[in-house]
């Protein structure tokens, strides 16, 4: 891919496996991405944690490796992605990334149909690192939320949205990343403290 993805369409066709592939690699998908657009690597392993490939053990401690050290990134202003080698060598079956994209192509359909410039300012100056600083902290919890099913996915979810949000410049969709964040950590934190 020459240019950095402006759709979640143009993310999935650049993490399908191609012809011959037996594996997809996180360097490769990356490459086809572009090192320069922030939001749309961090969605990278947000969508594969909402999608089936989550149930692999493991996948979400990488998955919070890799947003994290993006985030950070993003956050103190570098322009080009550094991951180290052992992230990028990882991989999964080419079967399997292709299920998920499979699984993925219509949700991702509705949100890139249903995306608009609105409340742009949620996407731009000092909230920009707001919200990467928020993608920062719900991923550093991911590794310790493995042990609970599918929670990881519902975290993976709302950054996906807010990452999304930022890419297409669509705030709505940040604010619903916040939402959905703020609602699944509250039920955690609830059922932790015994009110539920």
């Amino acid at each position: 891919m020459t240019k950095a993805p402006e759709s979640l369409q143009d993310l999935l066709d650049a993490m399908k496996p191609r012809d011959g592939d037996t594996r997809v690699y996180v360097r490769d998908v990356l490459k086809r991405v572009g090192g320069k657009s922030f939001p749309a690597v961090i969605l990278v392993p947000c969508i594969v944690l909402v999608s089936p490939i989550s149930g692999i053990p493991g996948t979400p401690t990488i998955g919070a490796l890799i947003v994290f050290l993006c985030a950070i990134q993003a956050l103190f202003g570098r322009r080009h992605l550094w991951l180290p080698d052992v992230l990028m060598r990882r991989s999964v079956s080419a079967e399997r990334m292709q299920r998920a994209v499979d699984w993925l192509s219509r949700p991702a359909g509705w949100m890139d149909r249903h995306s608009a410039g609105r409340l742009k300012m949620l996407t731009a100056g000092p909230l920009k690192l707001v919200a990467y600083a928020a993608v920062a902290l719900v991923a550093l919890s991911w590794p310790i939320l493995e042990l609970l099913p599918f929670v990881t996915s519902f975290g993976a979810g709302a950054v996906a949205m807010i990452m999304f949000g930022m890419m297409t410049r669509d705030g709505a969709y940040v604010v619903a990343g916040y939402v959905q964040g703020s609602a699944l950590y509250l039920i955690l934190l609830s059922i932790w403290s015994g009110l539920i």
